[in-house]
């Protein structure tokens, strides 16, 4: 598997990116602001992430997407390794990731990586996404903040 950053803004893999975030606009907005990178078996794309510098010492992944038929094979452990490695080089000390309350799956890989949750930002999702969001049978309200220092 391959990891590289996408510097051409019309092969970001924008649809990928919504099955991990449903809000078109805050894409977009992020995408502007981020660098994107890609994951690639041979030459299918399987997944991708998107950092952040937050400030001199900080960045977030604030976006991780693995197309569904690669899902449950370490992709989205190895997308997130990658993004620690790039916050190191470019001399970070800490990386950041947000989550839904609801994404049960999403939660547990990031502690397995060595995040904490760091805050909860209470009704992030109701106020910020026009349609509900259900996972695992649960409403999706809440942000929860995690970090891993570097």
């Amino acid at each position: 598997m391959k990891i590289s950053e996408i510097t051409v803004p019309n092969h970001i893999p924008f649809e990928l990116l919504l099955t991990a975030d449903p809000n078109p606009l805050l894409v977009r907005q992020y995408l502007q602001q981020g660098r994107c990178y890609a994951a690639y078996d041979h030459t299918d794309l399987v997944g991708v992430y998107v950092l952040n510098r937050n400030s001199p010492q900080v960045n977030e992944i604030i976006n991780i997407a693995v197309q569904p038929d690669y899902q449950n094979q370490g992709i989205g452990r190895k997308l997130i390794n990658h993004a620690i490695v790039e916050s190191e080089i470019q001399g970070c000390r800490e990386v950041e990731i947000g989550t839904g309350n609801s994404s049960i799956g999403q939660l547990a890989l990031y502690q397995k990586c060595g995040f904490r949750i760091k805050a909860v930002i209470k009704d992030f999702f109701t106020n910020n996404y026009p349609e509900e969001i259900i996972e695992n049978g649960i409403v999706c309200r809440d942000m929860i903040r995690l970090s891993r220092s570097l």
